[in-house]
């Protein structure tokens, strides 16, 4: 694989997404994409290696057959339940009086200086902004001078079990992870316009295992959090509530699937195939949707709650972004705008070129995002971006001495 092809892999709980992108003329174009049916996730979890092992393969075979490439090294996503964000603080002495790029490694290595347990990874440590003699609102200090430095950082944490499962799949199916990274952040990189990041903005990813929100302002994350509920569960509460399969009820959300306040003739009648062989019936169309209705309602209330709970109040929030495979469910945005009570619009990838036509769905933007996003760390100058292969404690903390001896000396 070209040292310009960069692949994003989405390993989701319905689908695994592998997308190819050229760096042409500080451009990515998109010149390649797969898909397969997941088998082997649960709620954004890894449950069975082999079956991932098997899609991740069948979708990686597509997008290079459409590439025409090799693919060896893959930018891939993680979400879940066991998922947590925080923010944290650092604050250090400038020893030259002039803001050195060794400087923004010490107060970055301050502020990510908290108790995390054991079974648990650093997964992001993500600036937000910095203070030079208390003068906030500073994005790049470097050349700044001043005696006090501080950062605040947002740190992503993830189960080190559920970070290794991944890493394991993707090996098994023959591929490096040249990094590991939080869904909602790469879906921001692709659904977000550069004027909404300026903005205090939340993305709402509904995936089919999880939802994640993340809370965008001033060209940085402010929030991140992952509830564990997707579009699996609107398809189960289908199932049940009518009394049909799993995949005949995938369909029926697909095909006739809406949210109440959309709905213009509740009484049009649908056929819902029988379970296990009886016979098909006719119920009205209102039902289906007062199930989906009720669902969606309990999700995005949940994140109405965790929005405030983190201390952001909507008035604050000037929009909300929904993306993700269930955000194409007719009436997720207005249903959103209600409860939310601030504009919302869907979030579709844009900022590539290429096969755009074929990635224009929201189900694409964790993929697409991730392309971003390894386009991005390629060209940033910091090398302290977290990558797999120093994820071993030793090799961190001799790393971290190799850098302290060479400040000293």
């Amino acid at each position: 694989m070209g040292q310009d092809l960069i692949v994003g892999l989405d390993i989701g709980t319905t689908k695994i997404c592998a997308v190819v992108g050229e760096w042409r003329n500080n451009c990515v174009e998109i010149i390649g994409i797969g898909t397969h049916p997941s088998q082997g996730l649960r709620k954004g979890v890894v449950v069975n290696i082999e079956n991932t092992v098997k899609s991740i393969r069948q979708a990686v075979e597509e997008a290079e057959l459409m590439a025409g490439c090799e693919i060896r090294s893959v930018y891939t996503g993680i979400a879940g339940g066991h998922i947590k964000g925080f923010n944290s603080q650092g604050i250090i002495a400038i020893k030259s009086r002039e803001v050195l790029q060794s400087d923004i490694n010490r107060v970055i290595d301050a502020a990510k200086a908290v108790a995390i347990p054991l079974d648990r990874e650093v997964i992001h440590i993500l600036p937000q902004e910095f203070k030079v003699d208390g003068q906030d609102g500073i994005k790049d200090p470097i050349g700044i001078h001043g005696v006090r430095l501080e950062a605040a950082v947002h740190i992503v944490t993830g189960a080190v079990a559920a970070v290794n499962n991944i890493i394991k799949c993707c090996n098994k199916a023959g591929l490096d992870v040249a990094d590991i990274v939080l869904q909602s952040l790469a879906s921001g990189e692709a659904v977000m316009a550069e004027e909404e990041k300026e903005v205090m903005v939340a993305l709402i990813d509904l995936g089919g295992g999880t939802t994640d929100l993340a809370i965008f302002s001033d060209n940085s994350i402010k929030h991140s959090w992952v509830l564990a509920l997707g579009g699996n569960n609107l398809t189960n509460d289908i199932a049940v509530g009518l009394q049909t399969a799993l995949p005949e009820a995938e369909k029926l959300k697909q095909i006739h699937g809406c949210t109440l306040n959309v709905l213009e003739d509740r009484d049009q009648l649908i056929e819902i195939p029988g379970l296990g062989g009886r016979k098909a019936r006719t119920l009205s169309r209102g039902i289906l949707a007062e199930i989906i209705h009720l669902r969606v309602e309990e999700i995005l209330t949940m994140i109405q709650k965790e929005i405030i709970r983190a201390g952001f109040e909507m008035p604050m929030i000037s929009g909300v972004i929904v993306t993700g495979g269930g955000s194409m469910l007719v009436g997720m945005p207005e249903l959103c705008e209600e409860i939310l009570g601030v504009p919302t619009r869907r979030g579709y990838p844009i900022g590539v070129g290429g096969l755009t036509d074929v990635i224009n769905n929201p189900a694409y933007a964790t993929a697409v995002g991730l392309v971003l996003y390894g386009a991005r760390a390629r060209t940033r100058q910091s090398k302290d971006t977290f990558r797999i292969r120093d994820q071993n404690i030793f090799n961190r903390i001799l790393s971290r001495m190799k850098r302290w001896f060479k400040e000293v000396i």
